[in-house]
């Protein structure tokens, strides 16, 4: 495996070398690291490391921790958890006292204190040349930059501390929100101006997957689109693109490993798929039909499969497949998602759960179904395991495909995808899935990469800041790169009679934000994209809750208030910090 693992030498010295343990692990935020740290040039790069190593706080292989990028897309159009019934969240009754929260805010504090370290004590301490320690310097800079962001995203304010400190000294009040984000905005704007800092890394270089001026200015330029400084945003995003980065030409091989070092992949978590340090999306968003028999505990929404434009660019309808599916009860509709050659029995049953079965097609049910998924935006099929198509599974120990088919019948013998909702039928993950035997050597941790920033992502973010200062038709062609790589119709002002047509601002703002939803399935993007637009409590909480393919609701969300689109401040935090004060609408 020809990866460029500086997160894997920090667990390697971490047993040979006898530097201090509490850096380079998980670890309270109180604890801090031994003065004897920097003082050789293998301790300074063990020391940044553990810096790069904090995006991993969090990550969980024996259970799903909910902390983990992709998994926040439970929260979104984009997914859905099967664990619903237990996520008060989207239940409406979470209370400051969550873990959650905590968490995300101990994480988060962890990785600033351990930037905080090596900015003050690389200049100092640390024997390794001027070259090298400001390189090291500017990437700590950018990744206290970037634990400052996702506090910042989602409590709107944060105490600030920028300097080496313990838990006993974290008493500081909040800063307000337009303060964080100048602390972002400088420790970006130094790492950019860092002449050691190169524009990005080749693949094969050695350092590829550390910090670039690319990767500082789409962090800055995102930073400008959450301060609605639009104009500012667009320029950096444009700078992402003069650094050299791109759109990768196939979006069907973009989440395979032999690609995850493409001029599309900004910013990414690297994984190694040995030693624990790797991804757990395989484990989380797989089945028993995966390598390892794994869990499809995180699933994909109706919602955004629904979203999925025809391939001529129209907005896909049920009722243009089925007549009048859309006034049907879901109980009812339920009959036109079943497998061919049911059995009385499986008829019977279909039939005591509401199914119109007068409208079951013995020979030709699936043919009908299939008419809804095919001639759709083929990013659908990339990234969600769509009913009665193919994964490339295991039968027994061998690689084999099966089908997604309903109800579940056999795996050994009928080549069934089985699950762990075998009793329910839903849409379930293909992206970052792992096929057959040879991809992975252990369920718990996936060797692929997985992307915090990416080209498509700043191309749409670019679109929609040009969009906000009115220029639409910039914002159409940045839309259409990511759209023409899978060969999606570009969008247009010119034809009004095309579905492509895009009419006014407002419109370009809806397809801009649709081309994200579905571009990043499962990336953990989608719930924050919601909260910064303002648009969760109409997106997910109308008629929504955990459904089945046909739309059947297993549990209902319930909005607990327009202050959820800012995170409490942890009631843990609180007692600790009595200077803190709490968001506005969340007790105290």
């Amino acid at each position: 495996m020809n990866k460029k693992i500086y997160i894997l030498l920090s667990f390697v010295a971490l047993v040979t070398s006898g530097c201090k343990k509490e850096l380079l692990d998980t670890v309270p935020y109180d604890q801090l690291s031994s003065a004897t740290m920097w003082t050789t040039d293998n301790l300074t790069d063990l020391g940044v490391n553990s810096i790069y190593n904090a995006l991993r706080l969090g990550q969980n292989t024996g259970s799903a921790s909910g902390l983990e990028p992709y998994q926040y897309d439970r929260f979104g159009v984009t997914g859905q958890t099967r664990d619903a019934g237990g996520d008060a969240m989207l239940l409406g009754t979470i209370t400051p006292g969550n873990g959650l929260f905590s968490s995300n805010w101990t994480n988060y504090y962890e990785g600033i204190i351990r930037a905080n370290d090596a900015i003050a004590n690389i200049p100092t301490k640390s024997p390794s040349t001027v070259v090298k320690k400001a390189r090291l310097i500017a990437e700590s800079k950018f990744l206290r930059a970037y634990f400052y962001f996702k506090l910042n995203e989602m409590w709107r304010g944060v105490p600030i501390y920028l300097e080496p400190f313990n838990y006993t000294e974290a008493v500081k009040p909040r800063s307000t929100e337009a303060e964080v984000w100048a602390v972002i905005l400088k420790d970006l704007s130094d790492c950019i101006a860092e002449v050691n800092v190169p524009n990005k890394y080749a693949k094969g270089n050695a350092n590829f997957g550390r910090i670039t001026k690319g990767a500082a200015y789409a962090l800055r330029g995102k930073t400008y689109l959450l301060m609605q400084k639009w104009a500012e945003a667009a320029a950096d995003f444009a700078n992402v693109k003069t650094a050299g980065y791109a759109i990768f030409p196939d979006y069907n091989t973009l989440f395979k490993e032999s690609n995850e070092q493409n001029d599309e992949m900004i910013f990414s978590i690297q994984n190694t798929g040995i030693n624990g340090l790797g991804s757990t999306t395989q484990f989380f968003c797989g089945t028993r039909s995966s390598f390892g028999s794994c869990w499809n505990t995180y699933l994909v929404s109706p919602k955004v499969v629904d979203l999925f434009e025809n391939t001529d660019g129209s907005k896909f309808s049920w009722d243009g497949i089925i007549p009048g599916f859309s006034t049907m009860t879901p109980q009812a509709r339920q009959i036109y998602f079943m497998r061919d050659n049911l059995t009385p029995t499986e008829l019977t049953a279909r039939s005591k759960l509401g199914a119109d079965v007068t409208k079951y097609l013995a020979t030709g049910n699936e043919t009908r179904l299939m008419k809804a998924y095919t001639n759709r935006d083929p990013r659908l099929n990339t990234s969600v395991i769509i009913p009665y198509t193919s994964y490339n599974g295991i039968i027994g120990t061998s690689a084999a495909p099966v089908y997604s088919r309903f109800p579940f019948r056999s795996d050994v013998s009928g080549g069934d995808l089985r699950t762990d909702t075998q009793a329910e039928f839903y849409y379930l993950h293909r992206k970052f899935v792992y096929e057959g035997t040879t991809e992975l050597l252990n369920r718990s941790f996936g060797p692929i990469d997985f992307p915090l920033i990416r080209y498509a992502d700043v191309l749409l973010m670019w679109a929609e800041a040009l969009n906000e200062i009115g220029d639409v038709a910039g914002a159409l062609s940045k839309v259409n790169e990511v759209r023409a790589r899978v060969k999606m119709p570009a969008l247009q002002q010119t034809d009004a009679t095309k579905p492509t047509h895009v009419i006014s601002q407002t419109a370009a703002r809806d397809r801009i934000r649709n081309e994200r939803r579905y571009e990043f399935i499962n990336e953990g993007v989608n719930y924050f994209d919601e909260i910064r637009w303002r648009t969760w409590k109409t997106s997910v909480f109308t008629n929504n809750g955990l459904q089945s393919v046909w739309g059947q609701r297993n549990t209902t969300y319930t909005w607990g208030g327009d202050h959820f689109y800012v995170w409490p401040i942890p009631q843990s935090e609180i007692q600790i910090n009595n200077k803190l004060t709490q968001n506005p609408g969340w007790p105290n």
